[in-house]
């Protein structure tokens, strides 16, 4: 797999996850704003433009956003 569609898989999960948050979650307007320019990256590189600057702080801050949002989860029981 070339790095380009490396990266294009990377954003597609990324995606896909930021849309399951909850939106009775504090995180989720949040995510929807990281999602939109995710998705506007995606559609360069399908496109076969260059990544887009900033493109690297945008998944970082996106991850990071996942990240808070599963602290949110209540643990179950076992």
């Amino acid at each position: 797999m070339t790095p380009e569609n490396q990266k294009i898989a990377e954003l597609r999960q990324l995606i896909a996850r930021l849309e399951r948050l909850s939106v009775d979650s504090h995180w989720a307007h949040r995510a929807a704003g990281l999602r939109g320019g995710l998705l506007k990256a995606l559609e360069d590189l399908a496109a076969g433009n260059p990544a887009p600057e900033g493109l690297d702080a945008l998944v970082t801050k996106s991850f990071q956003v996942l990240v808070q949002a599963a602290r949110e989860i209540p643990a179950q029981e076992p």
